[in-house]
């Protein structure tokens, strides 16, 4: 039995597999729609370079059991830098090529992994960063302490996700708690270094240039709308 946040085939059933697969295409559909609202000169090169990066940080793995293991995520690193539509795109397409081109995660499970980090992980990441805005938009020490908050628990709900599909089909035969001691007991710990490296990464941006950051440009907005005359 192996367990991992890059979920493999067989470890949850075809129906549960299919369900959330279908699930994954109509959010990404929604994605692919609300993202060209945000792609820009700007927008456009960073969700490159941060595929780019999020694509090797995936490929460095902390062992589970043997066969299983669990990696940073990216999350809230895409949500703070270009925004969750775009960003969801951005790691989707990170775990179709390690699907497709390095069997990292089962291609049955495609649709478990996508739901986990590029919707789940991504949207918790974005939510957080938001809702602590007003703290990021104090200082750049305030915006790094946010990109680490929202790092860390994008990394927890994101496990936490696997867990909830796994007690609906749950076919790898581990017991549920077992599974959530794993799980989440080792991806907290996880959180903390996507924690320090989305925070480092979010940082190095602001200090050279914050204008490229989604959710500082969005916080502009708002205050531009607010000020706006009705």
């Amino acid at each position: 039995m192996v367990v991992a946040m890059h979920m493999s085939d067989g470890l949850v059933n075809a129906p549960t597999s299919l369900a959330f697969g279908l699930l994954a295409v109509l959010v990404l559909a929604v994605a692919v729609s609300r993202a060209r609202a945000d792609l820009d000169d700007r927008t456009a090169p960073m969700a490159g370079l941060v595929t780019a990066f999020v694509f090797a940080v995936q490929m460095i793995n902390f062992p589970i059991l043997p066969g299983a293991s669990g990696h940073l995520l990216g999350g809230a690193l895409v949500a703070i830098l270009v925004g969750p539509w775009v960003g969801s795109l951005c790691i989707a397409i990170v775990l179709l090529v390690q699907g497709i081109l390095f069997a990292d995660g089962g291609l049955t499970a495609l649709g478990l992994n996508i739901t986990n980090m590029a919707i789940v992980g991504v949207f918790t990441g974005y939510l957080v960063a938001r809702s602590l805005r007003g703290l990021a938009r104090r200082s750049r020490g305030g915006l790094v302490a946010v990109a680490f908050i929202a790092a860390f628990l994008n990394t927890v709900v994101a496990s936490l996700a696997f867990v909830v599909e796994y007690a609906i089909g749950g076919a790898g035969g581990a017991a549920l708690g077992t599974v959530v001691a794993l799980m989440v007991g080792l991806h907290a710990v996880i959180g903390i270094g996507e924690g320090l490296i989305t925070a480092a990464t979010v940082g190095a941006v602001a200090g050279t240039r914050p204008d490229l950051i989604y959710l500082l440009r969005q916080s502009v907005r708002g205050r531009a709308t607010a000020g706006s005359p009705s």
